[in-house]
């Protein structure tokens, strides 16, 4: 039987190579999409080492020649691509005042129109074959205004609504489109973050000067709690649902 394929951006970084990790337990192929790098090649590795079917697609997500290069060769080497996820980004932090023009265009280019390029160029192919899945990584931060993350909040928030006009889009080829937000997560990205005394319990306990509340449930999430809800969504058990955006935050956003 053939396995169904997997297309998962972002594959070299710590949800992304979680959620490529988790796709190929569950005996999907997956297409390992990033920027050309040693760690992809050692994700990639460690995953065939484990009797797993995984290639690596080196891409640039924001730049459209790429993607659809990439999405053909993974359809070549691998098969037509029944799920997609979408779990490249970047963070740049900074007060609106202090953001540059790079900083803004290069979180859009990554977090939105990847997202946006990445998508089109993947539907498109699923379309006719009336099948197939997408799921977003966004943030909880797409509906929570934070401190110091105007360029990041944004992006996340463009990609949520980005993928839930999708999914109404194409809800009548089949294709169920939705979004997982993460809150607060143990990966580099976050670890970036902490300056200044700041770590894990700052987190935890929430930051009342940047009007931030803490964590409910006590702990931060860890890579494989987005994989696990990226699964869910994927899978046929979520078969009815499209459009819904899932956050996983241990209750940081209170429910919002």
């Amino acid at each position: 039987m053939e396995k169904r394929v997997a297309f998962v951006t972002g594959s070299a970084g710590g949800i992304g190579a979680a959620i490529a990790r988790r796709l190929a337990e569950d005996d999907m192929a997956v297409a390992l999409v990033d920027l050309p790098s040693l760690r992809l090649s050692q994700v990639a590795e460690v995953l065939t080492d484990k009797g797993m079917v995984v290639c690596t697609v080196p891409a640039d997500v924001s730049d459209r020649a790429q993607v659809r290069a990439a999405v053909a060769d993974a359809e070549r080497r691998l098969g037509p691509i029944d799920a997609l996820v979408n779990a490249a980004g970047v963070l740049r932090l900074g007060k609106v005042g202090e953001l540059t023009d790079d900083d803004w265009a290069a979180t859009f280019a990554v977090n939105a129109y990847g997202v946006f390029c990445t998508s089109q160029a993947v539907v498109e192919r699923m379309a006719p074959r009336g099948r197939g899945a997408v799921v977003t990584v966004a943030s909880n931060a797409a509906g929570t205004p934070r401190m110091s993350m105007a360029a990041y909040c944004a992006s996340k928030s463009a990609a949520t609504m980005f993928t839930k006009v999708l999914g109404l889009e194409m809800a009548e080829h089949g294709i169920r489109c939705n979004v997982v937000a993460p809150g607060s997560t143990d990966t580099p990205m976050l670890r970036s973050m902490w300056s200044g005394g700041s770590g894990p319990e700052t987190a935890l306990a929430g930051s009342p000067e940047a009007y931030k509340v803490g964590i409910p449930l006590r702990k931060l999430a860890s890579a494989e709690d987005i994989a696990d809800a990226v699964a869910f969504l994927l899978s046929d058990a979520a078969g009815h649902i499209t459009m819904h955006s899932l956050t996983v935050d241990g209750g940081a956003a209170l429910g919002a």
